[in-house]
């Protein structure tokens, strides 16, 4: 990883590499430990690539005048590295200070040598994701549920903020391909997963087989439209084809590919985030039951990746009572809830808490997930970003919140 860093040095201190070097030595070995560290004086930027990693380092104090001159230079949004020596932290302060009267925002790197190269690499990784983002495809198949009516993103201002493209895509698409593919090319994956389910409770063997098809066939158009994520309006699949796309998604999931439900636009790319940033899978859900009493909520839904889980149950899709449905059972711990929301999906949620316990609802979606959350839930009953929010095994709370804050998102509580 190469960390391009624009040296920002007083009129009496002219920028002298080595010299430089030995005297920021703590720092900039620490952080060549991850990087390949480059020291590029502000008169030189144009020599740095593009699309490469920079920030500002300030070296020294009296460099105030001369980082607002040209702060233009400086990449968006604004952070200002320095490890205090030579009066710098002063002038980054005085620096930061004028920033932000310019309704600009503006953050310091400061303190212990290990906390600042901690802080350098989470800014990093926000950096990277954002970056592997720029001109993602997200597929919607179909078009969004009826009933999710905050939950509309504008394609032309997502594309504009984060690089990505929302691709429409015809459930007649995915039928062409559903009806070609017969139940002997499916049979073989249809019994391995199966047998990888702990239980079969309420599907049939030819439910599973429909579904495997429709996973088959999602697949197809996925790769045929060299997406990156996708979202399908699946009760309007339903009742054309009677099968689910739980199944589907789930194993769309497993493969490490952000599939989400209902065509929410707004959930699928906050579980695009989730991967782009974490890597991990995440599962989408509808806040069910809220206890505010012991600030815990009940999460459910009728699909999860099976890589999340210790062990999942076949069942069959509770809103319907017919095809497939999966039960999800997840090792108890720590967890993060995000939701990324807005028509220009410029606002967010984010808590850590606790999954306590797998319910059993008989009058909810059938993975059920209790969790007790750190912040008040009072949140989804006072000031929501819509329904579905999304849940990642493990606490990303801190990685998320620099991706969101770096990309100028304003937290909702």
């Amino acid at each position: 990883m190469n960390l391009y860093l624009i040296i920002f040095t007083s009129d009496s201190e002219q920028f002298d590499q080595d010299r430089t070097y030995r005297i920021h030595q703590e720092l900039f070995q620490a952080l060549e430990k991850h990087f390949t560290l480059h020291l590029i004086p502000y008169t030189e930027v144009e020599d740095i690539p593009g699309s490469a990693y920079k920030m500002a380092f300030i070296c020294s104090g009296g460099v105030e005048a001369k980082v607002i001159r040209n702060f233009s230079l400086l990449p968006y949004p604004i952070t200002l590295l320095t490890d205090g020596l030579n009066n710098s932290l002063a002038a980054a302060l005085e620096i930061a200070a004028w920033i932000q009267t310019k309704d600009m925002r503006v953050h310091i790197i400061h303190g212990e040598i290990g906390d600042m190269v901690k802080s350098v690499l989470s800014h990093h990784q926000a950096f990277a994701a954002k970056r592997a983002m720029k001109h993602n495809r997200i597929g919607v198949v179909g078009t969004p549920a009826p009933w999710l009516v905050a939950s509309h993103v504008d394609y032309l201002l997502a594309s504009q903020r984060w690089g990505v493209s929302y691709i429409d895509i015809p459930t007649e698409d995915v039928y062409k391909y559903f009806n070609k593919i017969t139940d002997d090319e499916i049979g073989m994956d249809a019994s391995i997963f199966a047998n990888r389910a702990s239980s079969c409770q309420d599907a049939t063997p030819d439910d599973l087989l429909k579904a495997m098809r429709f996973y088959k066939a999602l697949k197809m158009v996925y790769q045929e439209e060299q997406l990156d994520a996708i979202t399908l309006s699946c009760f309007s699949i339903f009742n054309e084809i009677k099968t689910t796309g739980c199944l589907a998604l789930s194993l769309l999931n497993d493969e490490g590919i952000p599939a989400g439900c209902e065509g929410d636009l707004q959930s699928i790319m906050s579980m695009l985030m989730v991967k782009k940033l974490t890597g991990e899978c995440c599962f989408m859900g509808n806040p069910t039951f809220i206890d505010s009493r012991q600030n815990e909520i009940l999460l459910s839904h009728c699909t999860i990746a099976t890589r999340m889980t210790k062990e999942f149950i076949i069942r069959n899709h509770y809103e319907s009572g017919a095809s497939i449905g999966l039960q999800g059972i997840m090792e108890k711990g720590p967890i993060t809830l995000f939701k990324c929301g807005g028509e220009c999906l410029d606002e967010y949620y984010i808590s850590g808490g606790v999954l306590i316990d797998n319910s059993s609802l008989e009058n909810a979606c059938r993975t059920q997930f209790r969790l007790k959350l750190d912040k008040p839930v009072s949140y989804f009953l006072q000031n929501p970003i819509g329904n579905h929010h999304i849940l990642i095994p493990g606490n990303y709370v801190a990685t998320i919140q620099e991706f969101m804050q770096q990309n100028r998102c304003k937290l909702k509580e």
